[in-house]
């Protein structure tokens, strides 16, 4: 074979070589390329599934609550009389201090009425005046009655003695009852127990100037019937159809740690504080133990439940940020959307839901900061969604 031919088959043969490197250096690059790219792609929907947040959701409970009303209260005496003075004068002596248990008519405090005292025997004097004078003026009347058939005296003259005498029978009632309402008055030297109780204030001491209730003159004593007291407890306007009358209480008090007492409630108000928006109710509760004390703070549980239907959720499903108050649910799409409500109650962990859900709400139990309407969610226990090579997003709660 010629030089010249193999020449050419050698030139041939490294074209050929060439060619193949140049395709195999092709692939290699493609392959590499679309490697790259698919890698990103499984980047890109991993990314995206793990910004899905996965949340657990709840149902709201319609069932009735049991928790009663727990409120603040104050007891007061079921009977309490501030006692004041009628008449003025100094206090003479006194016989119950605080804390003494009286019967009613039993005196509590004797007080001193100079003044009274002279106006009295002055009343008594009058009256004696009155009595003389009227004596006179019937017997000379009596007597020119008599000569009234003569010409002897005048009609004129029978009439004015008959006259005298009927003012001054008038002024003998004047005068008696003077005395009278004198004598009624100097009973009030002695300030009386108006019924069984307990004196729980004594404001007076012996040689007091002691003035007249009505003009200004302080309580000297306090009598308490303390065998029941009143509870005053403001309740909240949506519960009061819920506390009629006869509902039970339950009392506790600081004093007596772990016990309790049980009461009724009597009255209610029948009308609404505008400030608080709560009605004044009563209830009676026995003290013949004598435990408790008027002027008591007091815990209240009232066996009463809101009126109408309420739901509760958790109160880690609440969202509170500008727009006020609201509730994340998850719509059949699995997307968020916000519900504004407001609140009936708040028990602590539970809130009973006044306005704004429905029974059928899947309620998120504790959304994600900055959750919006429409964000996609997956709830806790759904499949996991598959990415490109097969792998599978981790959940955002661990």
């Amino acid at each position: 074979m010629s030089p010249d031919r193999n020449s050419h088959l050698s030139s041939q043969s490294l074209r050929r070589v060439g060619l193949v490197l140049m395709f195999l250096a092709a692939t290699v690059v493609a392959h590499g390329v679309g490697l790259r790219a698919a890698q990103k792609s499984h980047l890109r929907a991993l990314t995206e599934a793990e910004a899905v947040p996965t949340v657990a959701v709840v149902t709201p409970s319609s069932n009735d609550n049991h928790a009663g009303l727990d409120l603040p209260g104050r007891l007061e005496a079921y009977t309490r009389a501030p006692i004041y003075a009628r008449v003025p004068g100094y206090l003479k002596s006194w016989s119950h201090d605080i804390g003494s248990r009286v019967k009613a008519g039993d005196v509590l405090a004797e007080i001193d009425t100079p003044d009274l005292d002279q106006m009295l025997r002055q009343a008594r004097a009058d009256l004696n005046v009155a009595q003389a004078n009227a004596k006179l003026a019937e017997i000379t009347a009596k007597r020119w009655q008599s000569l009234a058939g003569t010409d002897a005296v005048a009609t004129q003259d029978v009439d004015q003695r008959t006259f005298t005498w009927n003012a001054n029978v008038a002024q003998v009632k004047a005068a008696q009852a003077n005395l009278d309402r004198l004598v009624a008055e100097e009973g009030f030297k002695h300030l009386i127990a108006p019924f069984d109780g307990i004196v729980t204030a004594r404001e007076t001491d012996i040689g007091a100037l002691i003035n007249v209730g009505a003009s200004g003159g302080t309580e000297l004593f306090v009598v308490s019937d303390t065998s029941k007291l009143r509870v005053y407890v403001n309740v909240p306007q949506n519960f009061v159809p819920s506390v009629p009358p006869g509902t039970k209480a339950t009392i506790s008090v600081p004093e007596h740690p772990g016990k309790t007492y049980s009461g009724t409630v009597e009255a209610s108000a029948q009308s609404v504080t505008p400030s608080s928006g709560t009605t004044l109710m009563q209830i009676i509760v026995d003290n013949t133990a004598g435990e408790m004390m008027p002027g008591d703070y007091a815990s209240i549980h009232l066996d009463a439940n809101p009126a109408g239907s309420v739901l509760s959720v958790p109160s880690s499903a609440l969202i509170f940020d500008a727009k006020g108050l609201s509730i994340a649910t998850v719509d059949g799409s699995q997307r968020v959307r916000l519900r504004p409500v407001s609140i009936a109650r708040d028990l602590g962990t539970v809130v009973e839901i006044a306005s704004g859900l429905a029974s059928g709400d899947r309620v998120i139990e504790n959304p994600p900061d900055g959750v919006e309407n429409g964000t996609a969610v997956r709830l806790i226990g759904a499949p996991s969604v598959e990415v490109a090579g097969g792998a599978k997003p981790r959940s955002n709660r661990g």
